[in-house]
């Protein structure tokens, strides 16, 4: 078992001392494709995982979900969060082992999911849908200083469901003069690129698992085309995802690294658990 750089209360304590008020940010990788956003005393959350049950539910099928990394924390410990968001309804977006202690912990919690997944958003939290912030693509919200757009993802297909609205969605974060893209699971499609040039993105938060027929799941950027991806769009640097959480849909960040290194993009690769500040990109 992987054990993070930092959890439980070493984690919760490196969130607390790095809470200061200046015109930078902070942000840790939760594992899988969960990350926190810290700026100016307020936090986010993007898709996080925390919690084991895709480990029970799958635990004595042809497909087990044996995790590799130890959790970080526990989501009822994190009682300072005012957004999260959902980019899909995979449960290992929209669980509802994390997101319900983690509302229970934050009543008022602002909960953004793809409006595609209101209603099994609504399920799985056990609230009404008028408790949830449906987007779908194009769509923004300014939620406790963070500016969210959502972006349609390919997570294989440019999937919608019959209604038109996209079933699986990235977003653009903006807060101070700060712009991130977390890319949900997407691979990449004509037109991705483009749109996301034009925002200016300091950090693309992108996966790097790939795609294997083998794993019978739907998949995702490898690390070359996450490199290609965030030099395309002109990303300050990239952050690699989607990793080390199964045995059975992991990468190695190596890939991803070269590739970089080939197109001069910046890439910073994280452990679980480990703090990235905003003050590198000025290294």
């Amino acid at each position: 078992m992987i054990e993070p750089v930092l959890k439980d209360r070493a984690f919760l304590d490196d969130v607390a001392d790095a809470n200061v008020m200046n015109d930078g940010f902070r942000l840790w990788w939760l594992g899988q494709s969960g990350f926190l956003i810290q700026f100016r005393g307020r936090h986010l959350l993007l898709d996080p995982y925390l919690s084991d049950s895709l480990t029970e539910k799958y635990a004595y099928t042809d497909l087990p979900h044996i995790r590799m990394t130890a959790r970080v924390v526990e989501p009822a410990h994190l009682d300072f969060i005012d957004v999260v968001t959902s980019s899909h309804a995979h449960t290992d977006r929209l669980d509802p082992a994390t997101l319900r202690p983690l509302l229970q912990a934050n009543p008022e919690l602002a909960i953004v999911v793809p409006e595609s997944a209101l209603e099994i958003a609504a399920q799985r939290l056990g609230v009404t849908p008028d408790r949830l912030l449906p987007v779908n693509e194009c769509d923004t919200l300014t939620l406790a200083g963070f500016r969210l757009t959502a972006v349609a993802s390919a997570h294989e297909q440019l999937d919608r469901d019959a209604s038109g609205r996209c079933l699986y969605l990235g977003y653009v974060v903006q807060f101070g003069r700060w712009t991130i893209y977390h890319s949900g699971d997407t691979v990449l499609y004509d037109g991705l690129a483009e749109k996301l040039a034009r925002y200016r993105i300091d950090v693309a938060l992108l996966p790097i698992n790939g795609r294997a027929p083998q794993r019978r799941v739907a998949g995702n950027l490898n690390g070359r085309e996450a490199a290609w991806l965030a030099g395309a769009i002109g990303a300050r640097t990239v952050i690699p995802c989607h990793y080390e959480m199964f045995t059975f849909n992991t990468a190695s960040p190596d890939e991803l690294l070269a590739a970089c290194t080939e197109l001069g993009q910046r890439a910073d690769v994280l452990r679980c658990g480990q703090r990235w500040n905003s003050e590198r990109l000025q290294a």
